[in-house]
C-alpha cells in the first residue's frame, strides 16, 4: 500500500510539473491562431516553429485544445461511480457532536458513519482510500459545539476547511411534526453566487459530494453564498 502511494504521488507531482510547459504552449498556438484569423503576420519569435504547430492546431478538438491541469484531474473519474463518504469526528465526540455527524448521514447520501475511537488520521485516511476510495469528512468540536467540517477528496485532494456557526439540527427543533421525516432519495443541487474563482472551486467540492439524482426527485438542497458565508 505504501509503494502504491508513493508510485501515485510521483505520478501526480509529474503531471504537475507539465503544466508549465502545456501552458506555455497553449499560449504559442494561441498566438498563431490570432495572427491566422486576423490575417496579421506570424509573430516573429515562432517563425521557426510555425509549421509544426500549425499542424498541433490542425488535429486539436474543443477537448484537446484548452490545457488539463492537476485541478481537471482530481475529478476526471468522478463521473464513473457514484460518490461514497466517510463520515468521522475528532476524539471523544461529545452528544451534540455526534448527533450532528448522524444528521449529516441523511445529508450526504451513500454516507458511511465511523466511530472514532484510538485510531488516528493516517489511519483512517489508509482504510477510506483502500476501500472506499473517495472522500473523508472529519468534523470536530469546541465545547461540545460543532465548530469545523474539514472535507477531503482522496487521493489527490482537494482538502478544504469550513467552520461551521450557529448549528442547529433537527433533534434542537422541538416541533417535530413541522420538519416531518428526512427523504433519502439523491437531492437536486442549487449552488447560488458561487461565482469567483474560489467560489467556483468551492462549488465543485460541494457538488461532487452528491450523486445524480433522478430528474423526478423533489428533494433539493441548496447551497447558497453570501460574503463567504454558506447556508
Amino acid at each position: 500500500m505504501l509503494k502504491r502511494n508513493v508510485r501515485l504521488r510521483r505520478e501526480y507531482l509529474y503531471r504537475k510539473s507539465l503544466e508549465g510547459k502545456e501552458r506555455l504552449l497553449y499560449e504559442k498556438k494561441r498566438k498563431i491562431r490570432e495572427a491566422l484569423e486576423e490575417g496579421k503576420p506570424i509573430p516573429t519569435e515562432l517563425r521557426n516553429e510555425e509549421a509544426a504547430l500549425r499542424q498541433e492546431i490542425d488535429l486539436e478538438d474543443e477537448n484537446t485544445a484548452v490545457p488539463r491541469s492537476t485541478i481537471d484531474d482530481e475529478y476526471a473519474n468522478a463521473a464513473d461511480r457514484d460518490p461514497k463518504i466517510l463520515l468521522t469526528t475528532s476524539r471523544n465526540p461529545s452528544a451534540p457532536l455526534t448527533q450532528f455527524v448522524k444528521e449529516l448521514k441523511f445529508v450526504f447520501p451513500n454516507a458511511q458513519r465511523m466511530n472514532r475511537g484510538a485510531q488516528v488520521i493516517s489511519e483512517i485516511i489508509e482504510w477510506t482510500f483502500r476501500v472506499l476510495k473517495c472522500h473523508v469528512i472529519l468534523v470536530h468540536e469546541h465545547r461540545g459545539v460543532p465548530d469545523g467540517m474539514i472535507i477531503s477528496h482522496l487521493p489527490f485532494g482537494p482538502t478544504a476547511y469550513f467552520g461551521l456557526l450557529n448549528v442547529v439540527t433537527r433533534h434542537d427543533i422541538k416541533d417535530k411534526k413541522a420538519i416531518g421525516t428526512m427523504p433519502e432519495a439523491y437531492p437536486h443541487l442549487i449552488l447560488n453566487n458561487f461565482t469567483k474563482q474560489t467560489g467556483q472551486r468551492t462549488a465543485n467540492i460541494l457538488k461532487h459530494l452528491f450523486p445524480v439524482p433522478k430528474p423526478d426527485t423533489k428533494r433539493i438542497i441548496t447551497f447558497a453564498n453570501q460574503s463567504d458565508y454558506i447556508s
